[in-house]
């Protein structure tokens, strides 16, 4: 009996194990099934993961990425990050019913996501972010109750922040940044207490930040950066957030000022509100902040003044109050922080002094920027000891010391720019040292009248890597020095308004990445190098206000990066060169006052984009060519002054841009083309002292330009107000009548007047060969009398007729 009973456990307890093991079969095909449905969905694999180890020969479960619960052999884990797929998900992936954590980041999915995933109700880490899905986020997200983790970041979503999501109660982080979402931010999710990071950057989201009705306890980062939010930060939202860490509201449109509320958050470190329209004061509690590292409230409206108070930030690394309206001094205190990276005060209306020392305090300061504000006083000498200084602005200012001689000490020194102040330096002694700043890119002083003397030749041992250099307006003497050649990875060289002489030297040609070269309002004298015609990538050039001479160089014509060629106000012989007309992506061309002669290029409509041309105050003959029509961006264009001859095109009313107009003091003749009249934006007309005649347009433009526009032209007449005589024109009718009574006239008179002489001759012929028969002289009066008397009846009907 009792080996019977064991036998009947034995036999049911397999009977249970093998149906159990036959459900677990049966589900893990399900598995299976679902996780070849998406390698189906991938349309590309660039690494051949799916196609070489998702097999059916192996077990699901030693797939790659695929991980299995202990317990149950289901699929746990899905974890595809970064394999560079691409396809869609397939709805098969919703019988995943196991699932807790799926990881697609970094790949291309696109589409939707299916309504099927919704019946993953064990997932808890659902990361998305970074792929091409697009479509509106879906509300069904809100049943999946078990998420920690939401990142749908870095896609093409749209449509609005679903309200449901303020039902995931135990969401830690929501990232949804980088999208197209829009609409308001839904109170919603400030309603799950369990939060600890929200990202909704770079999306469009509108309206006001909503009010927080209860803490957030576990709130440590709230990222909004980059949106359209509007409104003022509640007084009482930092009262709820006790343990923010981040806060980054920048590139948005909040108004009013920092509340007060925020000085409680004991525990932020980072703080961006930068480019909105925040305004009033810094509240003085910002000195409570003490584990802030970084703050940023540059580009808004702020005012007052910087308090002390901000000294006692002890882990302030980062410092941007930059483009505001913030007076007074700077703080001593500030400059005590040594733990501080980077200050940027630029564009305020900060005055007084710095400190003399300052260097000594700012041991690990990088990036100092303190231009475009009132500072006065010495340049203070001791930043030579801020060893780890790379960036240095300290433009627009009124600084009013020389230039230390021991800048060359910041060997890190990258960019310093020293322009638009009252420094000086007696020979430019402060360049030397520069040298040894083996990685300086950009040096600028201009526009420091006080700098002066002539330009060293050991410029030419700066930085291999030194890129800009601006020295204009530093009254700097004597030639270019030829070492300039030397600094092969210039792209900018700016010596204009100086007082420079000698000739434009030949090693310039070495400069072979440069991009612009402005040397104008010097004393530079001889012919442009045929040198720096190798300058392939030069965009700008401007050598205008010097006394260069010779031919216009026609190699300038090979220079087709050229975009502003300006060689005014110069010595300039001969004709355009016709290769000029290859610069066709030039914008701007000036090449007046000079003494170019010849006809104006034949092909002048190559310069398609051209927007400014001035060729005024030259020699210039013949017609001005139709092809100018052509440049329909054109909107400054000057010939004046020149010998121009011939009538203007009627086709200048096709450059629908034209703003400005001059074609005063040449030979021009004929009419001025009513087609000006289409002109809409021309503000600026001048044809003075030429000779032409007939009527002045009236409508456009013209009606607001005065007498000054058409003065020395005797033939012209026009409106009133012009002070010109009127023009003496009939009604279109009559003139049609006068047309037709020409006909029907002048054919009778030519005819009567043929006749009578025919026969005047006739009769004298007449009385020469036959005098016995001489008609009555008498009777010939009588009857062209009465030819005449008909002739004058005819002329009058076909005058009355002309006339109805």
């Amino acid at each position: 009996m009792a080996n019977t009973f064991l036998s009947l456990a034995l036999v049911i307890l397999f009977h249970f194990s093998m149906v159990t093991f036959s459900m677990e079969l049966n589900t893990l095909l399900t598995d299976q099934s679902a996780l070849l449905a998406l390698k189906d969905h991938v349309v590309h694999d660039p690494q051949n993961i799916l196609a070489t180890n998702w097999s059916v020969s192996t077990p699901v479960c030693n797939w790659f990425g695929v991980g299995c619960g202990s317990k149950h052999r289901r699929v746990t884990a899905l974890n595809l990050t970064g394999l560079g797929l691409v396809g869609t998900l397939p709805p098969h992936l919703g019988n995943l019913s196991f699932l807790s954590l799926l990881y697609l980041t970094n790949n291309s999915f696109y589409d939707g996501l299916p309504v099927q995933l919704s019946n993953l109700q064990r997932l808890k880490y659902l990361c998305l972010g970074n792929n091409s899905f697009s479509g509106e986020i879906p509300s069904w997200l809100g049943s999946l109750t078990e998420l920690r983790s939401l990142y749908l970041n870095q896609n093409n979503f749209k449509g609005v922040i679903p309200f449901s999501l303020g039902y995931l109660s135990k969401l830690e982080i929501l990232s949804l940044s980088k999208n197209q979402i829009s609409g308001l931010i839904p109170f919603s999710i400030f309603n799950i207490s369990s939060l600890q990071n929200i990202y909704l950057s770079d999306n469009m989201l509108s309206g006001s930040i909503p009010s927080l009705s209860q803490d957030l306890l576990s709130l440590e980062i709230f990222d909004l950066t980059y949106n359209n939010i509007t409104g003022h930060i509640s007084k009482d939202m930092f009262d709820h957030l006790p343990n923010l860490k981040e806060l980054a509201l920048s590139h948005n449109l909040l108004s009013g000022r920092i509340p007060i509320s925020l000085c409680k958050c004991k525990e932020l470190q980072f703080l961006s509100l930068s480019i909105n329209q925040l305004e009033g004061s810094l509240p003085l509690e910002i000195g409570n902040l003490s584990m802030l590292q970084i703050f940023y409230v540059g580009q808004n409206h702020f005012e007052g003044t910087i308090p002390h108070q901000i000294g006692n930030l002890k882990n302030l690394e980062y410092l941007d109050l930059g483009v505001n309206n913030i007076g007074g001094p700077i703080p001593s205190a500030l400059f005590n922080i040594s733990t501080l990276s980077t200050i940027d005060l630029t564009l305020n209306q900060l005055s007084g002094h710095l400190p003399s020392n300052m260097g000594l305090w700012l041991p690990n300061i990088e990036l100092l920027f303190l231009g475009g504000n009132h500072l006065v006083g010495p340049f203070p000498m001791s930043i030579a000891n801020a060893s780890m200084l790379s960036n240095l602005d300290m433009s627009d200012n009124h600084f009013s010391s020389s230039i230390p001689d021991n800048l060359g000490d910041l060997r890190n020194l990258k960019i310093l720019n020293l322009e638009s102040n009252n420094l000086t330096s007696s020979g430019m002694s402060f360049l030397p040292s520069l040298t040894n700043c083996k990685g300086l890119e950009i040096l600028a002083f201009d526009s420091n009248p006080l700098i002066s003397g002539e330009l060293p030749g050991l410029v030419g041992n700066l930085s291999s890597s030194f890129q800009r250099f601006y020295a204009s307006g530093c009254d700097i003497r004597g030639s270019i020095p030829s070492e300039i050649g030397n600094l092969s990875r210039l792209l900018i060289i700016e010596l204009e308004y100086n007082k420079l002489t000698g000739t434009i030297p030949v090693s310039i040609g070495g400069l072979e990445e440069l991009q612009s070269l402005f040397l104008q309002d010097n004393r530079l004298e001889g012919s442009i190098p045929s040198e720096l015609c190798h300058l392939t990538s030069l965009a700008y050039l401007d050598l205008t206000s010097n006394k260069l001479s010779g031919p216009m160089s026609a190699c300038l014509g090979n220079l087709i990066s050229l975009r502003n060629l300006l060689l005014g106000s110069n010595m300039f012989s001969s004709s355009i060169p016709s290769t000029f007309t290859r610069l066709n992506d030039l914008l701007i061309l000036d090449l007046s006052s000079n003494s170019l002669t010849g006809h104006l290029p034949i092909d002048i409509g190559n310069w398609k984009v051209l927007t400014s041309m001035n060729l005024s105050n030259n020699q210039f003959s013949g017609d001005i060519p139709t092809g100018v029509a052509d440049l329909n961006n054109l909107r400054q264009l000057s010939l004046s002054n020149n010998r121009l001859t011939g009538s203007i095109p009627e086709s200048f009313g096709d450059m629908l841009s034209l703003e400005s107009l001059d074609l005063s003091r040449n030979n021009l003749s004929g009419v001025i083309p009513k087609t000006l009249e289409k002109l809409l934006y021309l503000k600026s007309f001048n044809v003075s002292f030429n000779r032409l005649y007939g009527e002045i347009p009236e409508g456009g433009s013209f009606r607001n330009f005065s007498i000054e526009s058409f003065m020395g032209n005797e033939a012209l007449c026009g409106a009133p107000q012009l002070h010109l005589p009127s023009c003496k024109t009939e009604p279109l009718k009559k003139s049609k009548a006068k047309a037709k009574l020409i006909i029907y006239v002048a054919l009778p008179i030519v005819s009567t007047i043929s006749a009578m002489a025919l026969i005047i001759i006739i009769l004298l012929k007449c009385s020469a060969e036959l005098p016995d028969e001489r008609p009555d002289m008498k009777e010939t009066v009588t009857k062209l009398k009465k030819i005449r008397t008909k002739f004058l009846n005819n002329t009058e009907r076909f005058r009355q007729r002309g006339d109805h």
